[in-house]
């Protein structure tokens, strides 16, 4: 992606089926949990490298045992450091210990980080927040096993002032106001109430002090938990948690905007936010990693009993459509298909802007995630290119020579490979003269391949702030003087801020929404502008429900290709030679080629939950006043 987006995380829980000493003697080591989770959440890298976290939970331990390990880094490489430091622990101790060495019980025992429950986190760092305490697994600790909890997420909250308030409510003292504090805590609550609730039953039954232990465990009800505490959850999340008697459970938020996937069989439960991950670890095909369902948690106990539970009533499926354009793995089969489909869809578009002139005109991609839909770009070329081949011999109507018929077959999509990033590169200089240069140098290009009277068309997956194509990409690609540069978001325009995860917290920094204030100047309307920040103050003490996203206006007046064309003017400067447009890809041909992730919010300004008219209504009024703070 030339706007490089940040996302917040990925998550993966291992529960382990069957005593670590099957482990040991089927795959030759009772660290399977702990080989297992660092491929899982080495395969979800793409999701967060500021930040990584590890938590796992021994099964039955004695009084006295410490059963509850955790490590967490912010190191530049987060997920090595973290196991490194796991497994030099474990090293050290098998040396120290020979005689631990085949022996499990010992090795479960004495070694942390083995055990049975096992939780992974990865994670980018949010506004500035990316010390190593705002790295997840959280832990809330309790001298009673069945109340420690720990918690990760993929997850944001529109809410977290009044989940705050709700603790304070409750008579609770939360040491920040951070929606994962929040979370934890509000979790937490409920827990504690339910384990003295059958702790107070089991006494009434007759049972002892030390009797009681087993059963609270037996019969805590992990998804009435988390429906009491969940109910006022404004957000998009996929919450993991683990209990500390060795219960766990994820949950899905009711629209479904984060993902989550889960494979059981009589060995491992195991959940992530990635199907492929969890296919190409535990090797198992497609149709065996099951999507959990919006609204639903899954939810182990102890026991090993494992349910799908319905937790909230799910609403308006609203699954992230940018999880599909960029942020999941490619090689999922069907992301895969989607991305081709993005590419194919946008043909029309780019054929027109060419003039249909594919003989004078060179294919690319901006590196890395825009590879695929460039793959079903080409095709769509392909496709056209064999029509007009198709009509030129039947038109020749059998009398073509076959030096003329190989000359018409002989013509193939020009595909080049242009822009190379440096992967080496780093902007150290902060002052903007020098910084913006050195900017201008993140991509190098492919000479010799383009002709003056060549059109140039580079795919991206997004066109988020179009910093880096005006700094860098635009300017590198008319080094190389081609006729017209063409730049094709396979991602519509990018309107609206995201207050679920996705780090685009203001307005005034997306393209779309500065090429829309800059045409309102153009046309005399920019009155408009006022109006919108009086409607968007008129609602500020409103509740959730009863906002409405008047930021829409902005965008009211003109089309999107009134808008496409304002961009590539403001992609351009007076120094590119080559003519330049940007192509976006319709909404409808998003949802087309992503008809199972509709949550377009982004896109439309439709935002799947209250709290995000509420949000973007905030980001407007920062926008007008100045006021450079995030909107949530």
């Amino acid at each position: 992606m030339s706007d490089a987006l940040k996302h917040e995380c990925g998550i993966a829980l291992i529960r382990l089926l069957k005593p670590l000493e099957y482990y040991k003697e089927k795959y030759g080591s009772a660290f399977y949990g702990v080989n297992k989770m660092y491929l899982m959440m080495e395969k979800q890298h793409n999701r967060g490298q500021d930040g990584a976290g590890f938590a796992s939970i021994k099964l039955d331990t004695k009084p006295g045992e410490r059963y509850i390990s955790r490590v967490r880094s912010n190191a530049q490489q987060p997920i090595q450091d973290i196991f490194a430091q796991i497994n030099a622990r474990i090293n050290d101790e098998l040396t120290k210990n020979p005689e631990y060495q085949d022996d499990v019980d010992l090795q479960k025992r004495k070694i942390p980080y083995v055990g049975e429950v096992l939780l992974g986190h990865v994670r980018y760092g949010t506004y500035g927040k990316n010390s190593v305490e705002s790295v997840h697994p959280f832990l809330r600790q309790n001298n009673w096993m069945h109340r420690n909890l720990i918690v990760a997420g993929n997850f944001n909250m529109t809410n977290v002032n009044e989940l705050f308030d709700n603790l304070i409510e409750i008579g609770q003292h939360p040491k920040e106001k951070a929606d994962t504090i929040t979370v934890m805590e509000k979790i937490g609550h409920f827990l504690d109430d339910a384990v003295s609730k059958i702790y107070k039953d089991l006494k009434k039954e007759g049972y002892s002090k030390n009797e009681c232990s087993p059963l609270i465990a037996e019969r805590l009800k992990v998804g009435k938990i988390l429906k009491r505490a969940a109910k006022n959850w404004d957000g998009g999340y996929a919450m993991a948690g683990l209990l500390g008697h060795g219960d766990s459970f994820v949950l899905r938020d009711p629209s479904g905007i984060r993902p989550a996937y889960y494979y059981k069989d009589d060995e491992v439960v195991v959940v992530a936010s990635e199907r492929p991950v969890i296919q190409t670890v535990f090797n198992v095909p497609f149709e065996k990693v099951i999507e959990l369902q919006p609204g639903h948690a899954i939810i182990t106990k102890k026991s090993g009993v494992t349910q799908i539970k319905k937790i909230l009533e799910p609403l308006e499926r609203k699954a992230c459509s940018f999880e599909r354009i960029y942020f999941s793995r490619g090689s999922d089969a069907e992301i895969y298909q989607e991305r081709k489909k993005l590419g194919r869809l946008l043909m029309p578009k780019v054929l027109e802007a060419i003039d249909n002139d594919t003989k004078n005109s060179v294919f690319s991609y901006i590196p890395n995630t825009a590879e695929t839909s460039f793959f079903g770009m080409i095709e769509a070329v392909e496709d056209h290119l064999n029509e007009q081949k198709t009509k030129s011999i039947l038109d020749g109507d059998g009398k073509l020579s076959a030096e003329t018929v190989t000359d018409i077959l002989s013509e193939r999509p020009r595909i080049e490979k242009i822009a190379i990033k440096d992967v080496k590169l780093r902007t150290f200089i902060t002052e903007d003269s020098s910084r913006d240069d050195l900017v201008a140098h993140v991509y190098d290009v492919t000479y010799g391949v383009i002709k003056p009277n060549d059109n140039l068309v580079i795919i991206d997956d997004s066109i988020v702030r179009g910093t880096t194509l005006k700094k860098s990409i635009i300017k590198m690609m008319d080094r190389l003087s081609p006729k017209k540069i063409v730049v094709v978001s396979s991602a519509p325009q990018i309107r609206y801020i995201d207050c679920y995860g996705i780090d685009m917290a203001n307005l005034e920094t997306l393209v779309a929404f500065k090429a829309a204030l800059a045409l309102l100047k153009d046309t005399d309307q920019y009155h408009i502008v006022e109006e919108v920040y009086n409607k968007c103050i008129k609602q500020v003490n409103n509740k959730d429900k009863d906002i409405v996203n008047y930021v829409k206006e902005i965008y009211a007046k003109f089309t999107d290709e009134q808008i496409s064309n304002k961009i590539s003017e403001l992609l351009s400067n007076e120094h590119t030679k080559a003519e330049v447009k940007v192509i976006f890809q319709p909404v409808d041909n998003l949802h087309e080629a992503c008809p199972d992730n509709l949550g377009d919010w982004y896109f439309t300004g439709d935002y799947p939950t209250p709290g995000g008219n509420r949000v973007v209504n905030r980001a407007f009024i920062n926008f007008y006043e100045g006021n450079n703070k995030r909107a949530y």
